[in-house]
């Protein structure tokens, strides 16, 4: 089965470069489609005074789906690891988390049973973890 045939029936977690492939559309390098299974656009960070590009580091995760089973056992504000360059823009209907850099922007998102993270919880410690085991939990 093909990865858009799976994602209606298998969970699914886009990471980083995941996660963008799974909106509809990308300007990066040019304007490029999707998988489109996550209604949005990636969009490149605009250039800002005292921001450096890419987004290199720990930033906090804003939690808008506080009761989602991926984001069980987070607290009030997690901190994670980020690096990119460009960021997902979706609807708040698809986001589970916002993080602030330059703008504000969708640092999680879902859309049945297709997740997907901005940040490398594999870097991100107790709290990407957290998140790993919580999708592996779902899976099952």
């Amino acid at each position: 089965a093909t990865v858009l045939e799976s994602a209606r029936s298998v969970p699914l977690l886009g990471i980083c470069l995941g996660m963008q492939m799974l909106m509809e559309t990308s300007e990066e390098h040019g304007i490029h489609q999707g998988l489109g299974l996550i209604p949005g656009s990636v969009k490149k960070f605009p250039r800002a005074p005292g921001y450096k590009i890419p987004h290199m580091g720990w930033n906090s995760l804003t939690i808008e789906k506080k009761d989602h089973p991926l984001l069980a056992g987070f607290g009030k504000e997690e901190h994670v690891y980020f690096v990119h360059s460009f960021y997902a823009d979706t609807t708040p209907e698809y986001t589970l988390t916002t993080t602030d850099y330059i703008c504000p922007f969708a640092s999680s998102v879902i859309r049945g049973n297709t997740f997907g993270v901005q940040f490398h919880p594999e870097k991100s410690g107790a709290a990407g973890l957290r998140l790993l085991e919580n999708f592996i939990g779902i899976c099952q």
